[in-house]
Parts: structure tokens; sequence; C-alpha cells
């Protein structure tokens, strides 16, 4: 296949705090890649370098067939970038949104007027055209966003949190437009928080923490890696439990979660279950919660991750950064 982005040994540091440390993937022409990580994890410094946002200090990145360090004008007309806040002029109605893009990037008026009712009918702004974006919903002004973004025609979208702060329905209509667009032809580059929406949309998946990528693959291979079912049991002593959970040799790991244990087994969960249970009972230990399940993206997040919150390690994807470069 086809690589439109390719990252190598990519480090980046602010000051003597390194952000970015020798971070290497690629990402295949026509695939929704998610690019996840919790605060903190040098995410938003991998997103701003390869969207030019801040400047290449190691390492080589290419997309869409241009060198980040000597073509970095080129690469930024070969993507689109939809930020997290919102950039939209209060002012602008939606078609002047569009029309006003497609001027800044020099499209012909005829090729204008195509994209925006295109990109307008793409993501049912039809009967908003004229409004002005200030009396637009949450998720209509997400929605302009992402078709703004597509009036270049960009070899790679950027996203960096699509769907944040919007209800259910509405994220699920807009993993609709999503799969729409790529599947005529772009590449979508995916940041988010919400778990589901990377397992639904993504054909692969990198999770980076503490400034390096730790583990890599499509989303069932992910959970894979966790063990076939999860067992989730609390008793009234983990520790007895764990060793003796631990010396069943389908039992892959047991960890500490929350008030009990996340038992990762390699084979059906129904089948073993009944014989841990009776282990435990057998060394007079009661349980007072169990749960089996399978491997979600959640798990596997929290899995590699850890649970702790943190501060974010510079900031995301910034409009007025945005609007310096060009």
């Amino acid at each position: 296949m086809e690589h439109i982005i390719e990252v190598q040994h990519l480090s980046h540091q602010f000051d003597d705090f390194v952000a970015v440390d020798d971070v290497s993937f690629s990402v295949e022409k026509g695939e929704i890649f998610s690019f996840l990580g919790p605060n903190g994890a040098g995410k938003s410094t991998v997103i701003n370098v390869l969207t030019t946002l801040l400047r290449l200090q190691k390492g080589s990145v290419t997309i869409a067939g241009y060198d980040l360090a000597r073509d970095p004008v080129k690469i930024r007309k070969s993507i689109g970038i939809v930020f997290q806040q919102e950039t939209l002029d209060r002012d602008m109605t939606v078609w002047e949104t569009l029309e006003f893009h497609g001027r800044l990037y020099g499209l012909e008026r005829a090729d204008r007027r195509e994209r925006i009712e295109r990109l307008i009918t793409l993501v049912e702004l039809e009967t908003k055209q004229d409004d002005l974006t200030r009396n637009l919903s949450g998720g209509m002004k997400r929605r302009l966003e992402i078709a703004r973004g597509l009036m270049t025609r960009p070899a790679v979208l950027f996203l960096d949190e699509p769907t944040i702060g919007l209800d259910p329905q509405t994220r699920t209509r807009m993993w609709e437009y999503l799969r729409e667009v790529n599947e005529e032809g772009t590449t979508i580059f995916l940041t988010t928080h919400y778990m589901d929406e990377a397992d639904q949309l993504s054909n692969h998946i990198d999770i980076i923490d503490h400034g390096k990528v730790i583990i890599s693959g499509r989303s069932w291979e992910l959970k894979n890696t966790l063990g076939q079912d999860l067992i989730y049991i609390e008793t009234t002593d983990n520790v007895g439990a764990t060793r003796i959970v631990g010396e069943n040799p389908s039992v892959r790991e047991v960890k500490k979660k929350g008030k009990g244990l996340l038992v990762m087994i390699t084979e059906d969960g129904t089948h073993l279950l009944p014989g841990i249970l009776e282990s435990l009972q057998k060394e007079g230990i009661r349980l007072t919660a169990v749960n089996l399940k399978k491997p979600s993206m959640d798990d596997v997040f929290m899995h590699y991750t850890g649970k702790d919150l943190r501060d974010e390690e510079q900031p995301r994807m910034q409009p007025q950064a945005r609007r310096t470069r060009r």
C-alpha cells in the first residue's frame, strides 16, 4: 500500500522538556488513521509539526509526497485542518464562509461554486446556507468546519476532536459524513478522546504516551492483546485472589482496577469463569462483584496508558497559529 504520511525518528522538545521522543509511523493512502494519547503524551506536538504549526526539529516527515523540511508550503496546500476550537467568523453566512475559504486558496469561481454546492449538500446545510454562523447549532458548526476543510480537496484531512461536545445522534451522523468523505478518496488523520469513535471509524490506530508510540495496529488487533475476554472481580481478599487466579494457565494477566481486579484471559470466559470462582471459594475468598465482557478500546487505552489525568504538554492545534502561517 502507498503511504501518504511517513514519519521517521521525529523528536521535538521545548527547552529541556522532550515532548516527542524518536517517533516513527506511517499512514496509508485512503485510510482513516487514529492517533490517540492522554493529555501530555506528545500527541498534540506531533500533529502541530505535521500540520506545519511547529517547526520540524529532528527527524523526517513526508506528506502527499512532499518533504516537510523542504516543501512546507506544498504540504499546507495538500492538507485540510478542522480544529477542536471553533474558528468560524460569526458575521459570515454558511455560503460566505466557504466562498471566502475558496478565494483564500485561489480557487476559480466556477470551481468554488461547484465545491460549495457539493459540500453544503454533503453536510446537509442546504437550508442554512444564508444563515449567519452565529445562529448555527454546535453540530451544524462542526459540519460547516468539515466542509471548509474539504474545500481545497485535501489529500489529508486532519481532524482534532471533531465530535467533542456533540450529542450521540449528531456524533453518529458525523461519523457517516466522515466515512463518505473518506470513500471519496480523502485520507483522514483523526484525534479523539472517544475510544468508540476510534474503534468504529479507524482502519489503523496508534497510541502515543510519554512521547513515544507504545502500540500500533488495527482495532481488533489491539483489543486482542488484552486477551479473548476480560473478567472483572471484586473480592474480600484481592491479594490472595491475584495469586490464585494468576496461576490459571489461561490467564494472561491480572491487574488491579478500582476496588477489584481485571483478569485478562486467552479463552472463552463463559467456560473459564466457573473454574476461577470455584478456586477462589476453596481458598475462602468471597466474591462481592463479577463481570465478564469482551475487551474494548477503552480497556486498551487504559491498559497501555494508565488512568491518571495529566496536563497538556503544549497547546493543541491553535487557530491563531493557523492564521499567522498563511
